[in-house]
């Protein structure tokens, strides 16, 4: 079964940094997209950066500047670079991957991050 396990959220200061990682495992098939998306705390789940197999990249006007998103096709793995952290950024960040030819969406369990002012 395909499994998203996502680590690296944290506790850190406002201006400060933190790289999430999320690795895919448990398909036969190939992943498309990958990206992560946060929630925070009363509001709905928002869309944060996305990359396709090719590396083009897409982010919320929110991170753009500050935050960058890679992958490692070969580990299935992808990644979210947050720099210049902000308090609302403060959120559970989820990752989340598209596989060719299989409609469902697959998401990981979250990490919470909180940014302190």
């Amino acid at each position: 079964q395909v499994q998203l396990v996502e680590s690296g959220g944290g506790l850190v200061q406002a201006g400060g940094s933190l790289r999430l990682s999320c690795a895919a495992s448990g398909s036969i098939f190939s992943i498309n997209a990958m990206g992560w998306y946060r929630q925070a705390p009363g509001k709905q789940r928002e869309p944060v950066a996305a990359i396709t197999s090719g590396g083009s990249t897409n982010y919320a006007d929110s991170v753009k500047g500050r935050f960058t998103i890679s992958r490692d096709n070969a580990k299935n793995t992808v990644y979210l670079q947050m720099n210049s952290l902000k308090p609302e950024d403060t959120a559970v960040y989820y990752c989340n991957a598209d596989y060719i030819g299989v409609l469902q969406r697959y998401w990981g369990q979250g990490t919470q991050v909180t940014v302190s002012s």
